[in-house]
């Protein structure tokens, strides 16, 4: 079971600036607010990238290829409507490559694909704290007054930080060595510091 760690409020506030100031990642929570999912964020690369180009100072941010967005609904179980929803959201904005993901059964997926056992999540938060690097473990979503909320089970501080660290919750530490490498981390951001 999870036991989030509190957001560190600057640091929420200073991730809720730098989504703002995205045409494309503003343009993105908009359209996945529309599909009315009940729990729902985009995280991952979107937000991770965003931050990471910002801290570099770099005058052209990197492009948005593909935009993670996690949910966490009991009620639908099959790729199906993962599929329908990813049809959506391509029909309101194509530039985008959608992947989206129902946090409530990434078990099954994982026994069905990769042929491992693990444990259900027991919320939006819990399955996003599963994700492979501490400082990736951050989702961005828009409140109904499309206020910018930000769900980080791990804080902050990695991400601003840029530190880069093996989350050993569900990913192998060679599985985290791979991302790193085929992601070109220290190429990209050479300022990351990575263990």
């Amino acid at each position: 079971m999870l036991h989030e760690k509190p957001i560190e409020p600057e640091l929420e506030q200073k991730l809720c600036n730098v989504v703002r100031s995205s045409t494309p990642l503003m343009s993105a929570l908009v359209a996945v607010r529309s599909l009315g999912l009940t729990s729902w964020c985009i995280g991952a690369g979107a937000v991770r990238s965003l931050v990471w180009d910002q801290l570099h100072g770099f005058e052209t941010p990197t492009l948005m290829g593909d935009i993670d967005v996690v949910y966490f609904d009991h009620a639908f179980g099959d790729l199906d409507q993962e599929s329908q929803l990813e049809e959506r959201l391509r029909k309101i904005n194509p530039d985008f490559q959608w992947e989206v993901t129902n946090q409530a059964h990434i078990h099954h997926w994982f026994a069905d694909h990769l042929g491992q056992t693990v444990p259900p999540v027991i919320s939006l938060a819990d399955g996003i704290s599963t994700w492979p690097e501490i400082a990736t473990c951050v989702g961005v979503y828009l409140g109904s007054d499309y206020s910018i909320k930000v769900i980080a089970p791990f804080g902050l501080e990695d991400l601003f930080g840029m530190h880069v660290r093996h989350n050993p919750r569900r990913a192998s530490a060679e599985t985290y060595r791979e991302r790193v490498y085929s992601k070109r981390f220290a190429e990209r951001w050479p300022l990351l510091s990575i263990e």
